[in-house]
């Protein structure tokens, strides 16, 4: 299986959404999202990526298992789904 690798602030919170997270909501210093009763804090959007140790923290806040986050993210968020010929 893939390691985690850094993700742009836009990547993780696209993921986030993919996995049930609704937002990002404004929320004090920091936007935050919600999937049922779990609120996470995100961080503002900067430049550069979220390393994976804070990726790691904020996966494990979130609820979300590391097989879940890379799962489906080995052929990349974005890519469509191949069509079978007519």
């Amino acid at each position: 299986m893939p390691r985690l690798t850094p993700v742009s602030w836009r990547e993780f919170v696209n993921r986030l959404r993919q996995l049930g997270f609704e937002g990002p909501f404004a929320g004090g210093r920091h936007p935050q999202m919600r999937r049922g009763s779990v609120t996470l804090i995100i961080p503002n959007p900067h430049e550069g990526d979220i390393g994976i140790g804070f990726l790691t923290r904020l996966l494990r806040q979130a609820g979300v298992s590391r097989d879940e986050w890379l799962q489906d993210t080995e052929d990349g968020p974005d890519r469509p789904t191949a069509q079978p010929d007519s």
